[in-house]
């Protein structure tokens, strides 16, 4: 394990804007299909002790991923993601907002940004995430980066197991 990789979390409050680098000890492709692909998104998409699950997922220019995160008391939080660009392999954005069971979002959302590049076997992945509003992103700060770094944890332990 290479614990010198890159894990920048930055937040930008006037733009309304989260700016996150991770780098990864895999190769581009697999931390790719990591990020896209929906069988791997339910093994590492949710902070312990929280699991995530996808009801559908169709990750094309116009579709989109339904999916929970579930407490061990069996409470889901709803999302919906809809992909607006994908370049395979090194690009893809979506739009997210939180929603209730029967797929009806709660607005504002979110747009995220996904960069993939690889050098020397380690894959670097730039996340920025433009909130709608600034009352989302202080909402969404609460336990966001804590959250988000925990699953970004569960993923390099997915990747270790997958290399």
């Amino acid at each position: 394990m290479n614990n010198d990789l890159l894990f920048d979390f930055n937040v930008d409050k006037a733009a309304k804007t989260v700016y996150i680098t991770k780098e990864f000890n895999a190769g581009q492709a697999l931390v790719w299909d990591a990020f896209t692909k929906a069988e791997l998104l339910d093994q590492w998409g949710a902070p312990a002790p929280m699991r995530a699950k996808t009801r559908y997922m169709n990750f094309e220019v116009g579709g989109r991923r339904f999916y929970a995160m579930i407490s061990p008391d069996g409470v889901a939080r709803w999302s919906v993601q809809e992909f607006t660009s994908i370049t395979p392999k090194t690009n893809f954005k979506m739009y997210n907002a939180f929603a209730d069971e029967n797929e009806n979002r709660e607005m504002p959302g979110s747009e995220w940004d996904y960069n993939f590049s690889e050098q020397n076997g380690i894959t670097k992945v730039d996340i920025v995430v433009y909130n709608e509003s600034f009352e989302r992103l202080e909402k969404l700060l609460e336990g966001f980066k804590i959250g988000f770094t925990m699953t970004l944890k569960n993923l390099e332990g997915l990747l270790a197991t997958l290399s």
